[in-house]
């Protein structure tokens, strides 16, 4: 204001001030811009490669008594552990425990993204809003003694998130650190071989969860900058369930009824499963561009 107090001083004793006015107006527009490239509004999208943690130790657990809590064994009529084969993290490849799982999948993602930043000195803060999708596929699986597999899986069909950001600015280059709330939606997926019982499955959910993570920025021109991220994503995902129940293959056959070992004594009527590990967790590597308006 000062400068500009000034030159209209000296505009009032010189027809040449009076055109240094918006000369000099100009420049401390483009130089504010310069000090201050990350602020703004800016819209772009992120993609890359996601990566699960390894749940070794998952396993299924299982409510025979129909009172909630999943601390039960599954047990032949001679009081045997029907899955003594035991569990594995990932999808089964047959019915025999012998033949393992299958890894689960990690895979690519991609979102779209807008934010806001606003810049003073060195010191960047604002907020970024994502919507895309991640194709990872967590699994796990048991094995029962007939012998047959049972896989539980959960996949991600979409996931929103809005973060906060804050970070340091060296002239066009963003070191940041982003935190904030996610949103997604979860599908539950169950596969068998046992083709004996009837097997009833929730399906899909939305969860909400956390996000966090930081990444670098740098600006290629005014309006367009690249960058790498990483993130970190985690869900509470603990209301899957899969009832197993008689079903029309054993409803006729008393024998074959009275030794299934989901319908056994207490409680005949059948038997809920559920997974041991109750959050949904997952990396992202991925690359960022941006345009800024």
């Amino acid at each position: 204001m000062k400068h500009l107090t000034k030159l209209t001083t000296l505009a009032g004793l010189t027809v040449a001030g009076l055109f240094a006015v918006p000369a000099q107006a100009q420049m401390l527009s483009q130089e504010t811009t310069a000090d201050r490239p990350f602020s703004g509004v800016y819209v772009g999208a992120a993609g890359g490669y996601d990566v699960q943690k390894n749940d070794v130790g998952s396993s299924i657990l299982f409510d025979r008594n129909g009172d909630g809590n999943f601390n039960e064994n599954v047990n032949t009529i001679t009081g045997a552990n029907a899955f003594s084969p035991g569990f594995c993290n990932g999808s089964a490849r047959t019915g025999a425990a012998a033949y393992g799982c299958r890894n689960d999948d990690d895979g690519w993602a991609y979102y779209g993204r807008a934010g806001f930043d606003a810049q003073r000195g060195n010191i960047v803060v604002g907020v970024v809003g994502e919507f895309g999708k991640t194709e990872i596929t967590d699994s796990v699986s048991g094995f029962s003694t007939t012998p047959a597999s049972y896989t539980m899986s959960r996949k991600v069909d979409w996931e929103a998130s809005v973060r906060g950001r804050a970070g340091y600015a060296i002239n066009t280059t963003l070191f940041y650190g982003t935190f904030g709330a996610g949103y997604a939606k979860i599908d539950n997926l169950f596969f068998t071989t046992n083709t004996a019982n009837a097997f009833a499955a929730t399906g899909s959910k939305n969860q909400w969860g956390i996000l966090g993570g930081g990444g670098i920025e740098q600006k290629l021109t005014k309006h367009i900058s690249i960058g790498m991220e990483y993130m970190y994503h985690q869900y509470q995902d603990n209301d899957a369930r899969v009832r197993v129940t008689a079903g029309t293959a054993l409803a006729g056959s008393p024998v074959l009824l009275a030794n299934n070992p989901f319908l056994i004594a207490p409680n005949t009527t059948g038997t809920t499963f559920r997974r041991s590990d109750e959050y949904l967790r997952w990396h992202s590597l991925r690359g960022t561009v941006s345009f800024r308006f």
